[in-house]
């Protein structure tokens, strides 16, 4: 299913429904991705204020995709940035 999101806020009641779907409590799903329930609760109220790279985290673990829309000028330019290569990971 696709759902278009226009404010920040927009991402916490599919995040919300996403975890109850999959029948997990908050304090559940939040231990299992590895966050803190305040954290998760913040993005189920819609809080415009979360890491971003949390909040993809968050998704991931829901098995919630992210896909941008952009315009057929804007695509054109980003293909031609487009690295050739899958980023190298970093090992610690």
């Amino acid at each position: 299913m696709k759902i278009d999101i226009a404010h920040a806020s927009g991402v916490g009641p599919v995040v919300r429904a996403v975890r109850k779907a999959q029948r997990m409590r908050q304090d559940d799903a939040a231990g299992s991705m590895g966050v803190s329930e305040n954290f998760l609760g913040k993005i189920e109220r819609g809080s415009e204020s979360v890491h971003w790279g949390k909040l993809f985290h968050v998704l991931a673990g829901l098995g919630v995709r992210v896909t941008l829309d952009v315009p057929d000028d804007a695509a054109g330019l980003l293909e031609a940035q487009a690295p050739t290569q899958a980023p190298k990971s970093k090992r610690p």
